[in-house]
């Protein structure tokens, strides 16, 4: 084996620590959702920039994961945990101290890169402190129930917190959380690193990739005031696009790749995250719209909106659950297959249940099916992605996997983002004189629903791209009981 580690450790209350700060990061992905109108509030931010709160953090934290995940190999991976719960708690305070909406995105994007370090660090302690077999599939199946639920749990916690106390703290409760971590794992986690590797790192390729995802998400955000065929977001479009082929040039001739473009001849592995580009934006946006609506049209506080996002973890933990149990009887494609179908259905039935008289019981009609969908759509896809690869690269298709999710659904919101706030500018111009609340409210409706309506139709061109793309024999070390998901 080319890694070592602490012998004298217990896995298990490694796994515990690691997974505290997993659920962190994940939790912070989607406890600012319920918080927002009161941000926007407090802040002044336009309902444009509004995304950006949430974009600044997934995009940071996609694009550098996979620089975290070498540098955790090559300097130890407690040393970069440790690191990374700093940056991320650091950043949290700074959040909750912001006074501008330019000192509150910043900090959210520290916060992301924070979470760029933290994150497959914490992976990387779990894959190497349990041997592959029973024990490290019952402690990434731990893994992955905190991963899954962090976000649901997210929206709660959000709503409790901005209610009872105000929005600012969504952030401050990361920093003691942040210092018990820390103290916890220098007595708890090993650290373990790659003996003998060289240690040299892509940067130009980290910082080529993020500032071309930037750019680009950038271009769509500003498409909606400049215009989709206009000089400026064309030019931006092209920039991002030069970006994004350095990084591949970067990566085809660095002797030291962020990415080993190699691996994504793995049929398995270069669907499995295709599609998951695909259909996780439209599952990240529905937080974020769905939240606005329960708030803004339906009049729910921010606790009210964290309750009522609890059949969403129900739902999840259903969908997750029961995709373990079926896939061995069954197959995994069949249950993907039948998550997505499921998750699409969801979002069509909240594109329609969306009304500006609406009641929360049909917003649930299409949440929790949705919930149910997506619980078995990130197992499956999980198992498809990381099935055939060598264990030395297991990280780095994890690493592939977590930034296909982050990036995947920093594109998705911005696109129904625009094309909402589109929806709405446009039907609001075509009324004389300035209009009355209802119009006000009936307009954002329009734009919510095209948002759940295109969610819905990305989630079922990923079904047809399985369908058609990934074959049997791609999945049969998976439908054969021999493959360990390393989860996202």
């Amino acid at each position: 084996m080319n890694r070592s580690a602490d012998s004298h450790f217990s896995p298990w209350l490694a796994l515990i620590v690691v997974c505290l700060g997993q659920f962190m990061v994940v939790l912070d992905a989607t406890i600012v959702n319920v918080a927002l109108p009161a941000i926007k509030a407090d802040l002044n931010i336009s309902q444009t920039n509004l995304q950006w709160i949430v974009n600044a953090y997934t995009l940071l934290f996609g694009g550098f994961l996979l620089l975290g995940g070498r540098a955790a190999d090559l300097f130890g991976r407690r040393n970069l945990f440790i690191v990374g719960v700093t940056i991320f708690s650091a950043a949290s305070l700074v959040n909750g101290l912001a006074s501008s909406e330019e000192m509150l995105i910043g900090a959210r994007a520290l916060q992301g890169f924070g979470a760029a370090l933290m994150s497959p660090a914490a992976l990387a302690v779990i894959t190497t402190s349990f041997s592959e077999g029973t024990e490290r599939t019952k402690a990434l199946s731990i893994w992955a129930a905190v991963a899954s639920g962090g976000s649901a749990v997210g929206l709660l916690l959000g709503g409790i917190l901005t209610e009872t106390l105000s929005w600012e703290w969504i952030f401050f409760i990361n920093v003691p959380i942040g210092v018990g971590i820390i103290l916890a794992s220098l007595r708890l986690v090993p650290n373990s690193r790659v003996v003998g590797g060289s240690r040299h790192f892509d940067i130009a390729g980290a910082i080529s990739v993020t500032a071309g995802l930037l750019v680009l998400v950038y271009a769509i955000v500003k498409a909606a005031d400049w215009g989709w065929g206009s000089g400026s977001t064309l030019g931006l479009a092209a920039l991002a696009l030069a970006l994004l082929g350095a990084f591949v040039a970067i990566e085809q001739r660095s002797p030291f790749p962020l990415v080993r473009l190699g691996l994504f001849k793995l049929r398995s592995l270069a669907v499995a995250n295709g599609v998951f580009l695909i259909v996780v934006g439209g599952l990240f946006a529905m937080f974020f719209f769905a939240s606005l609506y329960l708030q803004n049209i339906l009049g729910y506080s921010a606790l009210t909106t964290g309750f009522a996002f609890l059949p969403v973890t129900l739902g999840i933990m259903m969908g997750a659950v029961t995709a373990q149990q079926l896939v061995p009887k069954t197959g995994v494609r069949p249950v993907m297959l039948t998550g997505l179908a499921v998750a699409a259905i969801g979002l069509t039935i909240l594109g329609f249940g969306t009304q500006v008289d609406g009641t929360y019981f049909a917003v649930l009609g299409g949440l929790f099916p949705m919930a149910v969908g997506m619980g078995a759509t990130f197992v499956t896809l999980t198992l498809v992605a990381t099935t055939g690869v060598d264990e030395d690269e297991a990280g780095l298709a994890s690493g592939i996997f977590n930034t296909s999710q982050q990036v995947g659904g920093a594109l998705g919101l911005a696109i129904l983002s625009t094309l909402a706030n589109e929806r709405t500018s446009g039907l609001l111009g075509e009324l004389t004189g300035q209009p009355t609340q209802a119009q006000m409210q009936s307009a954002l409706v329009e734009g919510f629903q095209l948002a759940f309506f295109v969610a819905a139709g990305l989630i079922a061109v990923g079904v047809v791209l399985l369908a058609l793309l990934l074959r049997p024999r791609d999945v049969a070390r998976i439908d054969a009981g021999d493959a360990v998901a390393v989860p996202a």
